[in-house]
């Protein structure tokens, strides 16, 4: 269980999070929702180690680099490298790195291991994004906005990979999205952030004994 208390970061001037509070258990997958602007990736970016907060606590149970395998949004790898060098790389820097589910992703993928980053589709690109992040064996995965700007084939194609691939029994999976419709079968929680708030956190098959999770994130969203 990962404990984060009161997290406030200001970027700029502006304040992005405010006194940001929740609870991730081991085991679930929890999607971030909220308009653009609200926070979800300063939020993940901070978890990540990619910015300090300026308030607040962070309870990992161990470092960073060993705790959490963290996938931006943002495309971010060398274009020069073939898929298969981008792995050993991947390899050579995380002791967490699993060659033999690398490989099996890349497969399942239908990704071919000598071609150039630079080469690659869109969608080819953030399958390999997903290949490489989810591949190490962290106890905690984060996707920013994994299925942003992708047809609906390889959308399908990356939710099976997630449901397929990460062991749900040691590992956490916290998706930013707003690609709610897609993830919501695959979702155990959600958090809805608004303004750089954390408004809400909910079970999903509590949200679901009333009403879709697409209509409770509208409500939640609309009286705050």
């Amino acid at each position: 269980m990962i404990e984060i208390r009161n997290i406030t970061k200001t970027r700029m001037f502006k304040s992005i999070l405010k006194d940001c509070t929740c609870t991730i258990d081991r085991g679930k997958v929890i999607g971030i929702i909220g308009e653009n602007g609200s926070g979800k990736t300063t939020f993940l970016q901070v978890l990540a180690g990619v910015f300090k907060q300026d308030k607040g606590t962070i309870n990992l149970p161990n470092d960073r680099s060993e705790s959490i395998a963290y996938s931006p949004d943002q495309e971010y790898f060398y274009n020069y490298f073939t898929i298969e060098q981008l792995m050993d790389y991947y390899q050579s820097q995380f002791g967490d790195f699993d060659r033999k589910k690398a490989e099996q992703l890349i497969d399942f993928f239908e990704l071919k291991r000598n071609e150039k980053i630079n080469y690659l589709s869109k969608g080819q690109v953030g399958r390999v994004k997903i290949a490489a992040t989810i591949a190490r064996n962290a106890p905690l995965l984060l996707l920013d906005e994994p299925l942003a700007g992708l047809d609906p084939l390889v959308k399908d194609k990356i939710i099976k990979g997630l449901l397929q691939f990460v062991n749900m029994e040691t590992q956490t999976l916290l998706i930013t999205t707003h690609e709610l419709l897609e993830i919501e079968t695959i979702l155990d929680e959600v958090i809805v952030m608004k303004a750089g708030c954390m408004i809400a956190q909910e079970n999903v098959d509590v949200i679901r004994e009333e009403q879709s999770v697409q209509k409770w994130f509208q409500k939640v969203y609309q009286k705050k």
